[in-house]
């Protein structure tokens, strides 16, 4: 009997290798089974538009920033912005500011004092416009290189403007229509050209 088990699986072996040998060698799987991953699904696509979303957030930020100066000034101007008094004579100040002295300072004076921005001598004037707002100035008593331009930082809107004698002023003030009244009072207190 062992030698019929034995036969019967002898045909077995031989039947299932020749319908193995029929067969068709294995190919690919259709397509449709395949998982497609889209583009936009891969790891350097996904890196890419990381990349790209930090440089839109981050760009415009670097744009807007001002000089370091300036933003030295609004730190100064934000650490003495409820600072009142009159800490030395206003005519250092107007003489820096190109204005007549019959004039006098600008607005209703609320601080006027000597200061000290980035290891710079500067004078401090903080001053009120009725149609505005308060506004902070810094002159600068040493000539600086400052490029003239406005904008919002640290929650305060700023400008560089140039006195009668070429030198930058930085004006800050909380509300813009301030700074614009500053501007228009300096215009018209300028003492003429000599």
């Amino acid at each position: 009997m062992a030698s019929s088990i034995n036969k019967d699986e002898d045909d077995f072996d031989l039947r299932v290798r020749m319908a193995l040998l029929d067969q068709t060698p294995p190919c690919e799987p259709p397509k449709a089974l395949q998982r497609v991953i889209p583009w936009h699904a891969r790891l350097p696509a996904r890196l890419g538009g990381v990349a790209f979303m930090l440089l839109a957030l981050l760009l415009p930020l670097e744009l807007m920033r001002p000089e370091a100066l300036v933003r030295d000034a609004i730190e100064h101007e934000y650490f003495e912005r409820t600072l009142r008094g009159q800490f030395m004579s206003a005519r250092p100040l107007l003489d820096q500011l190109g204005l007549a002295p019959a004039a006098g300072l600008p607005g209703y004076s609320q601080l006027v004092r000597p200061c000290e921005i980035s290891g710079r001598a500067a004078y401090h004037l903080t001053t009120f416009f009725e149609k505005g707002g308060l506004v902070t100035l810094f002159a600068f008593k040493e000539p600086t290189t400052l490029a003239d331009g406005s904008g919002w930082w640290g929650n305060v809107h700023w400008q560089v403007i140039r006195s009668r004698h070429g030198q930058p002023l930085i004006l800050v003030a909380q509300k813009r229509q301030a700074l614009e009244a500053a501007q228009l009072a300096f215009k018209q207190s300028q003492a003429p050209h000599s």
